[in-house]
C-alpha cells in the first residue's frame, strides 16, 4: 500500500473517530502510529515556515513541514467528516451498543499495541500511567461548569479544545461543554457573533501551536514516561465507551448532547452475544493492522 493511501486511511479514521463520545482523533493517530509524526507535523508550521513561504522555496517548505504527509492525513480527516463520519453517526445513533462494543474492542487492543512502545518501565512510568487513567476517568464525572463569554475565558476554552482534540482519549466538544461554553460557541458560530469567534479561534490557533511543541519535547525527552501517560488517557476513555450505558443528556438547538453516563452490567442474551463477538472484531482487526505492518516486503 502506498504511504499516502495509508495516511489518508488514517485521516478518515480520525475525523469519523470525532462523531464517538470517548474517541478521538488524537486516540486513532496514537494506536495507528502516526501521533508522534503528527504533532512534529504541525510543530513545523512556525515563523520559519511562513518565510520560506514568502521567499518563494516552495521545496524546503514541503520538506520542513512534511507536507505530503500532513496533506494525506488532513485530507483524509476532511473527507470523513463530510461522508464517512455520517455512516458512523448514523450507526451510532441508531445501533449505539454495537458501535460502541466495537471502539471498545478496539481501544483495549490498541493500549496493550501502544503500551508495548514503552522502552522501559520504571517509577515514574506507571506514575505517568495512572495519572493518565486517572485524569481521563475524572473527566467523565465532572458536571458542566457555566457560560462565560469573558474574553479571556473564552480564548482559554480555545486552548484547553484543542489540546484535547489531540490528545487520545479526550474529546474536544466534551471538554468545551464541560467548561460551560459549548452552546455559547455554537450559538456564535451560527450568529456570526466575532467578539466570541475571534478570541475562541485565537485559543485554538496558539493552543495548537503551543501544545504540538510541548507534546513534540516530551517525546524527544521522555518518550517511555509520554506514550505512558497518553496509554493511561486511552484507558480512562474506556469508561466512556462502555457500551451499556445509559445517556445522560441536554438539549441544545433541538439537538440533544450528552453530559454524563450510568454505567450499567450487561444482560447475558443474544444482543450481549452479538456486541461480544463485535468487540472480539475490534480487538482483533487492531492486532491484524499492527502484524500487517510489522512484515517486511519481499526481497
Amino acid at each position: 500500500m502506498q504511504p499516502y493511501l495509508s495516511w489518508f486511511l488514517k485521516g478518515l479514521a480520525m475525523g469519523a473517530a470525532n462523531v464517538i463520545p470517548g474517541v478521538s482523533g488524537g486516540t486513532i493517530a496514537f494506536i495507528t502510529n502516526i501521533y508522534e509524526r503528527f504533532i512534529n507535523a504541525l510543530k513545523s508550521l512556525d515563523l520559519d515556515a511562513v518565510s520560506l513561504l514568502f521567499k518563494g522555496k516552495i521545496k524546503e517548505l514541503i520538506i520542513k513541514i512534511d507536507f505530503w504527509f500532513l496533506l494525506s492525513v488532513l485530507g483524509g480527516v476532511a473527507v470523513s467528516i463530510l461522508s464517512l463520519a455520517k455512516l458512523l453517526e448514523f450507526l451510532f445513533l441508531n445501533y449505539e451498543t454495537l458501535t460502541l462494543a466495537f471502539f471498545f474492542g478496539l481501544i483495549i487492543a490498541s493500549i496493550v499495541a501502544v503500551g508495548s512502545q514503552i522502552e522501559s518501565w520504571n517509577s515514574s512510568t506507571v506514575v505517568a500511567l495512572i495519572v493518565g487513567t486517572a485524569i481521563a476517568i475524572s473527566i467523565a464525572f465532572l458536571p458542566p461548569a457555566n457560560a462565560n463569554d469573558a474574553i479571556w475565558y473564552v480564548f482559554l476554552c480555545g486552548v484547553v479544545a484543542v489540546c484535547s482534540m489531540i490528545l487520545p482519549g479526550l474529546s474536544g466538544s466534551y471538554i468545551l461543554l464541560l467548561m460551560g461554553n459549548y452552546i455559547l460557541v455554537l450559538q456564535a458560530i451560527s450568529g456570526f457573533k466575532f467578539k466570541v469567534i475571534i478570541p475562541m479561534a485565537a485559543g485554538c490557533i496558539v493552543g495548537l501551536l503551543l501544545f504540538s511543541r510541548l507534546l513534540s519535547y516530551l517525546f524527544a525527552h521522555y518518550k517511555s514516561q509520554t506514550i505512558a501517560l497518553l496509554t493511561g488517557f486511552v484507558t480512562g476513555s474506556l469508561v466512556i465507551i462502555w457500551p451499556w450505558k445509559t445517556a445522560e443528556t441536554i438539549t441544545i438547538e433541538d439537538k440533544e448532547k450528552v453530559v454524563g453516563y450510568t454505567w450499567e452490567m450487561p444482560e447475558l442474551n443474544g444482543a450481549f452475544a452479538i456486541a461480544f463477538l463485535l468487540i472480539l472484531i475490534g480487538f482483533g482487526l487492531v492486532f491484524f493492522i499492527e502484524r500487517t505492518g510489522q512484515k517486511k516486503p519481499a526481497k
